[in-house]
């Protein structure tokens, strides 16, 4: 009932509830409807997205006659499932190089690849789409330096991360902590690398070594398949996703959910 009627004395109260695809709800593991007409869902589902009906019916009874009419109320709502976003990090760092010909800048990348990937590898975490470019760079005051502009990016979903979500619904929990984690660790390697170059004077700095302040981090959002942002449908959650509605879908983790008119259930990973 509305919050008017909640304040009155009601006769004979009895509610009704439709979901999404007409379904009149009953009592369920998931679903739970109180003798106060509340509607409680547990681990809600994509599924489960949708129009809501509630039909509130009760007896207003006149005190001198007693004389009873039946009335009924009716309350629509839209209820979407939703995640929190899929965390990665997207980071960039820079070295010195001898030159950019040879194989020293490709051993030196792989060295670093595999020193990050052993740094994170208990969280479940990984390195993806590692490149790198050598540049010649004119310093002020010191010349022309060649320099390696390295990226990679860290994600969650290293091979067994499933595991570490077995006991609980919301993985993006787990993921998220594991790769906030992982990107904190990356972070302070540099910066004890950092630390080696202006404090460490007893220590020779090899040819080749990382370039203090150009370490630089951006965190990147995805979303499951089958959910997307959209601000200005969901607007009180922007950085939400949120299940694709019917007429679009997602079939990758993207943050969008794009056109396919043919699709009439929440949800959708592909488009018929």
């Amino acid at each position: 009932m509305d919050f008017k009627h909640a304040e009155k004395e009601t006769v004979d109260p009895t509610y009704v509830w439709i979901g999404p695809n007409n379904n009149k709800l009953e009592e369920s593991s998931r679903v739970n409807l109180t003798n106060t007409g509340k509607l409680m869902i547990s681990d809600f589902l994509e599924s489960f997205s949708g129009p809501y009906t509630c039909t509130f019916s009760y007896k207003s009874v006149k005190a001198e006659t007693q004389a009873e009419k039946a009335v009924t109320k009716t309350y629509e709502f839209v209820m979407f499932a939703y995640r929190e976003p899929d965390y990665s990090y997207q980071m960039a760092v820079r070295f010195t190089a001898k030159s950019c010909a040879g194989r020293s800048n490709d051993l030196l990348f792989s060295v670093l690849k595999k020193i990050l990937d052993n740094l994170i590898s208990d969280l479940t975490c990984h390195i993806i789409e590692p490149s790198y470019k050598c540049h010649h760079v004119k310093i002020p005051k010191h010349g022309l330096m060649h320099e390696l502009f390295i990226t990679f990016q860290v994600n969650p979903f290293a091979p067994g991360w499933k595991a570490a979500c077995n006991h609980t619904l919301d993985c993006e929990d787990i993921t998220n902590r594991n790769v906030l984690q992982a990107r904190d660790r990356i972070e302070e390697f540099f910066r004890s690398q950092a630390y080696i170059f202006y404090h460490d004077f007893n220590k020779t700095l090899p040819a080749m070594h990382f370039i203090d302040h150009s370490f630089q981090v951006i965190r990147l959002d995805s979303c499951r398949p089958g959910f997307g942002k959209n601000e200005a449908v969901h607007s009180n959650c922007a950085s939400c996703c949120v299940v694709c509605s019917p007429g679009t879908f997602s079939p990758d983790i993207d943050v969008t959910c794009q056109t396919c008119i043919s699709i009439l259930v929440y949800g959708a990973k592909t488009c018929p």
